[in-house]
């Protein structure tokens, strides 16, 4: 006896897959999701006898099955008999019975081994084990009964089926976007997301529990205490590893990932961010990336984020612990919480950029978005941490130089959390979610969060403080990567009186001067910033001071987001299945200096895997054109996406569309 997957009749793909929607896997095995009938074709060695021969499917995942853990399931299709998972003939001809399957909605995610018992005379015969009759059973967001239903179609196509992604980055009122490519589907990926939870020693019976599994994925795709996935990286230097500004996709690091056992250098927050997603919709979890603009990173756990000033309004550097990250990368995955009150389930956010430990752990989440908007921070996973993220007061200190203590000078609320946004489902389009994390700033909703949230221990600076009467701000400014550009002050005075003030700039390269007119002009050089820019591709100016007249702080803060030249992404050929085509990145280098050490990479879900090229020099205004074939391996709409990358540049996108014929 045998079994065998129910095929189309001279079709590309399984008829399974295609009802449980994993047709886009490049797998060759049965992939279906829980909570939904899959068919088996059984192959006895003579015509089946409903009313005299008694058989089993019996399904096996880990190394010592049992019943009662729900890691031995067998299941009859005898109807007087029960079995945790529904069985049933739907077909019987000659030799061959078709069974259905439906795998119970909460059963564990993962592969599992297929056998066929039958009752004879002498015992039970088993077939023996053929790992091409492994059947892989994800989460189903399609099933009502799932914990990871997700009700809204456009919302699941784009959370668990897109294979290309916009992240975003730069400041809230210039918001620059990398695509990148998922590849949840790609060959190979499936297995490398379920050795992930093998390496974490992850226990078989948790794996069926999408809050258990986000939480283990957000400590295991970094690799701090776990040897997880990536290693992190801001120093600039990445000899030994590939920049995170040169990565275009999730498959290449995982893929590398699962053959090494190694961890891959190098991450930051938006490949963090990029992987995990990968992560999770590759197992059926509906899953997004999300920027948050002006993101504070809250060291000491209250509300604040503390800037010290010495006595003359400086910035205090060696004091001053907290930090706001000009954005951060998290991610959002879909699912009910049946461990917190009524209300909290949906979007949870989930953090696997190793910034605190969570319970021993570099981890984050999973945390209610809905508490978080509430303030009810009460509840697992990490929800303090995340609500300061978006809520923290930018607070700054006079330090007295005598007794070292610290008096509040001024208060910013509406700074940090400035923006929350994620790609529009079926859009190349930025949707803005604030909403969903907070309440209108200074609206009676927000101050009774805030309070709400004190409850919880979270701490806010409640000193009264006395409003000054000169304004500092910093206006915005459009500048590309290389230029020299003007930093300006603008101040108004709304006293009536004249004003005199020392304000001090503060940036990657510090300047600071003595003020006391209306406007200043600051002159910053390519030369000072360009070899201290990192990947970030954007300066973070802090302007602080003291007016003479009135002792009042006055403080202003501004990203000057750096814009960058593009490539150029060409595809030529004929756009059809395993017929051979053509893409050709073009770059020129716009700079007075040569470029050296340049890495191009280039790939496309469903018709390229990825690749790269090296360049040891591109000089001063001269071009490079790199043609590459490829042959598509599935029809349908994608899109080819290209970087470039050396440590004098870095953040150099470019992307081409294309649909593919049959």
């Amino acid at each position: 006896m045998t079994t065998e997957r129910v095929r189309e009749g001279g079709g590309q793909y399984e008829v399974n897959k295609r009802q449980h929607t994993t047709h886009l896997y490049a797998n060759d095995h049965l992939i279906v999701r829980r909570g939904q009938e899959f068919q088996l074709k059984v192959t006895f060695d003579r015509p089946y006898k409903p009313s005299d021969d008694q058989f089993a499917v019996e399904f096996v995942i880990g190394g010592s099955p049992q019943f009662s853990k729900g890691t031995y399931i067998p299941v009859s299709v005898a109807s007087d008999r029960q079995s945790p998972w529904a069985g049933r003939v739907l077909d019987s001809a000659d030799n061959v019975v078709t069974v259905g399957i439906t795998p119970a909605p909460d059963c564990i995610v993962g592969k599992w081994r297929t056998y066929v018992a039958v009752v004879t005379p002498y015992g039970i015969r088993r077939t023996r084990q053929d790992e091409s009759r492994d059947v892989y059973i994800l989460f189903n967001p399609w099933a009502a009964a799932d914990s990871v239903f997700l009700d809204d179609s456009n919302e699941r196509e784009e959370c668990v089926l897109n294979e290309v992604g916009v992240i975003y980055h730069g400041a809230f009122d210039d918001v620059s976007e990398r695509p990148w490519n998922f590849g949840q589907f790609d060959y190979g990926v499936l297995d490398a997301c379920l050795f992930i939870m093998d390496k974490a020693a992850m226990p078989i019976t948790n794996r069926g529990d999408p809050i258990k599994v986000a939480r283990k994925a957000s400590a295991m795709l970094n690799s701090r205490d776990d040897d997880g996935v990536l290693v992190g990286s801001w120093s600039g230097d990445y000899t030994y590893g590939v920049a995170p500004t040169s990565w275009t996709g999730s498959t290449e690091i995982l893929l590398n990932y699962s053959s090494s056992k190694m961890p891959v250098c190098y991450a930051q927050c938006w490949v963090y961010a990029a992987v995990f997603n990968t992560f999770l919709r590759c197992l059926g979890i509906p899953g997004r990336v999300v920027t948050n603009f002006f993101s504070s990173h809250d060291n000491d756990g209250n509300l604040k984020t503390d800037i010290i000033l010495d006595e003359n309004g400086r910035i205090d550097k060696q004091r001053t612990k907290d930090s706001i990250w000009n954005y951060h990368c998290w991610n959002e995955c879909y699912m009910s919480r049946p461990d917190l009150p009524q209300g909290f389930g949906g979007w949870q956010a989930v953090d696997a950029t190793p910034q605190e430990t969570s319970d021993g752990m570099y981890r984050c989440g999973p945390a209610s978005v809905q508490a978080i908007k509430h303030g009810q921070i009460c509840f697992p996973f990490d929800a303090p941490f995340v609500f300061a993220e978006v809520n923290s007061d930018v607070v700054f200190y006079s330090r007295n130089p005598r007794d070292g203590t610290l008096e509040p000078v001024k208060v910013n609320s509406s700074h940090v959390g400035r923006m929350v946004v994620t790609k529009a489902p079926g859009q190349d389009t930025r949707r803005d979610i604030t909403d969903q994390y907070k309440f209108p700033e200074g609206s009676p909703e927000e101050r009774t969060v805030l309070e709400k949230a004190e409850e919880y221990g979270c701490q806010r600076e409640k000193a009264i403080l006395t409003e000054a009467d000169v304004e500092l701000d910093m206006p915005l400014i459009e500048v590309r990567v290389g230029d020299d550009f003007e930093l300006k002050l603008e101040f108004n005075n709304k006293s009536g009186q004249a004003r005199t003030g020392d304000v001090y700039v503060s940036g990657n390269v510090v300047y600071y001067t003595g003020v006391n007119t209306e406007k200043k002009v600051i002159q910053v050089r390519s030369q000072d910033y360009m070899r201290k820019l990192v990947e970030q591709a954007n300066l973070h100016f802090i302007a602080t001071g003291k007016v003479k007249e009135t002792g009042q702080i006055v403080t202003a803060m501004r990203v000057v987001t750096l814009h960058n030249p593009k490539l150029s992404v060409q595809v030529s050929g004929l756009a059809k299945v395993s017929e051979e085509m053509f893409v050709t990145v073009e770059f020129t280098n716009p700079f007075k200096f040569n470029l050296e050490d340049v890495y191009v990479r280039v790939e496309g879900p469903g018709v390229m895997p990825p690749k790269y090229k090296h360049y040891s020099l591109i000089l001063a205004g001269s071009s490079l054109t790199w043609t590459e074939s490829f042959n598509p391996r599935r029809e349908g709409p994608t899109k080819l996406m290209a970087s470039l990358d050396c440590a004098a540049l870095r953040q150099v996108y470019g992307q081409a569309q294309l649909t593919v014929m049959p």
